[in-house]
């Protein structure tokens, strides 16, 4: 799995938001699984997505895609997007060994 991480600043989420479920077609014809979405606590208006690929080919596919430009300048991204291609992730519950713990 390979996970296109992006950030930038939007000038209304709201609307940026539409244009963003409207991109979903993209997302999945280049074989995008599922995708996390973060706000900012301090500015509601900076934007996280991780987007889920089974490749990196098909994450890079993705991000060259000529409509994304299009669909960022639509939904008014504001800001140069910050573009990071990682791997698969370490995933630890503490919630788990918490209650482990509390068992014991």
């Amino acid at each position: 799995m390979t996970s296109l991480i992006v950030q930038h600043t939007v000038k209304d989420y709201d609307t940026w938001r539409l244009v963003f479920d409207e991109h979903e077609t993209v997302r999945t014809r280049h074989g995008a699984t599922g995708h996390e979405l973060y706000r900012s606590l301090n500015d509601p208006n900076e934007i996280t997505i991780v987007n889920r690929f089974p490749s990196r080919e098909q994450a890079e596919a993705f991000a060259s895609d000529p409509s994304l430009k299009e669909a960022m300048e639509r939904g008014g991204v504001t800001s140069a997007p910050r573009v990071t291609f990682a791997g698969e992730p370490e995933v630890a519950d503490y919630r788990q060994s918490e209650r482990q713990t509390r068992a014991a």
